[in-house]
């Protein structure tokens, strides 16, 4: 048995002679049991909005995205398009044009990115679940239709149930020059609005998609494009993939998966964790005083226990291991139980969703406070609170070598 471990549960559990004591004790595994707990909640809080965030992104970001390395486009005859259709994994490929534009409707105005995509790209995407209104149609026979962004379709003012008005839209051609009148310089041709999506406020005010060809018409475009977005089927090597299709496309491209086309997003998402992180280490830090404060009057009142361990022939390092043991059995009491109520309020967020976004009504993609649990979390979170509970717990221990020797001497 290890003694000092069986002493300090011993002082743990055990009725003081000043209650104060037991009050401070149990306060100090009530404060670390708390801010546990918080931890908990909020990083899978966060884990929850940045899962949502990125699995709203990837509904409109492709598996691969395959552009060229310089220039904005490229001709189709400069890549064997047909050979990455057949590689092992590939089950869509869609041709995409990306160009900055104008739209007007009626006497309101909006820059956007038209993007241009062909047929493809309605059984690629996952877009179609993230309407907000109307339909994703962007080919009748012969007639062209535009899904907007929700940011773009309200600075627009757009109403999808008035067939009379079309939106306008301006891009610059290709062979424009300075010396150009701004009529010559500009193309235009005009769209009607078939729905409206929206995915995150970064894309709804950017995006208005719409068929290849009308993107090709108004650009004056003929076989090229300005890259090639790939789905994958289920359940491939996503790196194999990417490296085969980077392989066959050559060194003129540049093949990205969906974490190098947001790479800025992922790093501001690991920032942001772990500065939530620091942040609550620091109130888990303040917190831990209670443990200082603890051992401190149980040193004071075990001050005879001391010197009759010293008499008895006990090391100084014996009996600092005995509240060393003391400090830590209180951090690990608070970091458990904490653990404990974070994973259940948790779950019963995820199982019951009983805080709520908004009302019944709200526009919010999610109608709860998105919640996931990931298990190196908790391992983090345990480690954090021991290795502070450890750091608390020395200053006190560290001066029972003068509390034991004023106590020698007054004996």
């Amino acid at each position: 048995m290890n003694f000092p471990l069986y002493i300090a549960r011993r002082y743990l559990l055990a009725s003081k002679s000043h209650n104060i004591i037991n009050i401070i004790s149990l306060i100090s595994v009530l404060a670390v049991m708390i801010v546990t707990a918080a931890l908990v909640i909020v990083l899978s809080v966060f884990n929850g909005f940045a899962k949502l965030s990125v699995s709203l992104i990837n509904t409109f970001n492709p598996d691969l995205v395959l552009a060229p390395k310089k220039g904005k486009s490229f001709k189709t005859n400069e890549l064997n398009i047909s050979r990455i259709k057949h590689i092992k994994g590939v089950q869509y490929i869609t041709e995409v044009i990306e160009e900055d534009a104008l739209m007007k409707y009626q006497d309101r105005q909006s820059r956007v990115t038209i993007k241009g995509v062909s047929e493809e790209f309605a059984r690629m995407c996952g877009m179609d679940t993230m309407m907000v209104s109307g339909h994703f149609i962007l080919e009748d026979g012969n007639l062209n239709f535009v899904i907007l962004g929700a940011e773009i379709a309200d600075n627009l003012g757009v109403n999808l149930n008035d067939y009379n008005t079309p939106i306008t839209v301006f891009v610059a051609r290709k062979d424009a020059s300075f010396s150009n009148v701004f009529d010559n310089a500009i193309n235009t041709a005009t769209i009607f609005p078939s729905g409206i999506f929206s995915i995150q406020i970064d894309y709804d005010a950017k995006y208005a998609i719409l068929p290849l060809r009308f993107a090709r018409e108004i650009l004056g475009y003929g076989d090229e494009l300005t890259s090639l977005q790939i789905g994958l089927e289920k359940n491939q090597d996503q790196e194999t993939v990417q490296k085969e299709v980077q392989k066959t496309a050559g060194n003129r491209f540049r093949v990205k998966n969906r974490f190098q086309q947001e790479e800025v997003l992922y790093k501001i998402f690991r920032t942001e964790k772990w500065a939530v992180i620091m942040i609550l280490a620091f109130i888990l830090l303040i917190a831990t005083f209670n443990i200082v404060g603890s051992l401190s009057m149980l040193i004071l009142e075990k001050k005879k226990d001391i010197a009759v361990l010293q008499a008895l022939g006990a090391s100084q390092a014996l009996v600092r291991r005995i509240f060393l043991f003391e400090g830590m059995l209180i951090s690990l009491s608070g970091a458990i139980a904490g653990l404990i109520i974070g994973a259940v309020i948790c779950w019963v967020q995820i199982r019951f969703g009983l805080v709520r976004l908004g009302d019944a009504n709200s526009t919010f993609v999610v109608n709860t406070y998105p919640v996931h649990m990931m298990p190196m979390d908790f391992i983090i979170i345990f480690v954090i609170v021991m290795v502070t509970g450890i750091f608390a717990a020395w200053y006190p221990v560290y001066n029972i070598r003068k509390i034991g020797v004023t106590m020698m001497r007054s004996e």
